[in-house]
């Protein structure tokens, strides 16, 4: 991947990790519980991220082993109740789709992660950076470089806000 692209994709991931911290760090309780799925959960969601917008007979048919359609059914409405997906009812059966695509998803996942650790006693979020940064130092040298100017643009931009 080009460094202007992982430039992109790393101030991306920062920015709405900063917007989600600001969010949820009172409720950390309330989104573990959204974005946590079980398996069945989670294979529903995978058919509907990779066909969109569909009935429980269609993810019914998608599924890999034979579930009840009254057990599909009560899976998509349990997410459809945590906030994962849509529905609307043009007929007569409910058509589902995710309200976050995966990527959302995932990153949402790895947020939650992290506030977890960040509202953690100081040796847990100490333990988490130094993880962190180790991964990425040993992964890509380059990352780790792009990632010191971010903080050092960070710390800029909150000492011109008053803060430090």
């Amino acid at each position: 991947m080009p460094l202007a692209a992982q430039g992109r994709l790393w101030s991306g991931f920062v920015s709405k990790m900063i917007r989600f911290l600001k969010h949820s760090i009172a409720r950390p309780s309330q989104v573990a519980q959204q974005l946590t799925l079980g398996r069945l959960e989670f294979d529903l969601m995978q058919i509907l991220w990779s066909r969109g917008e569909s009935n429980v007979r269609d993810v019914v048919q998608q599924l890999k082993r034979p579930l009840a359609y009254t057990t599909v059914m009560t899976t998509l409405d349990r997410l459809h109740k945590k906030g994962l997906l849509d529905r609307r009812m043009p007929d007569r059966a409910f058509l589902y789709s995710a309200r976050l695509s995966s990527q959302e998803w995932g990153r949402q996942r790895a947020e939650n992660l992290l506030v977890a650790f960040l509202a953690g006693s100081h040796p847990s979020r100490e333990l988490l950076l130094s993880s962190f940064l180790d991964a990425v130092g040993e992964h890509d040298a380059v990352l780790l470089d792009e990632l010191e100017k971010k903080i050092r643009r960070k710390r800029r931009e909150l000492l011109r806000r008053g803060r430090s």
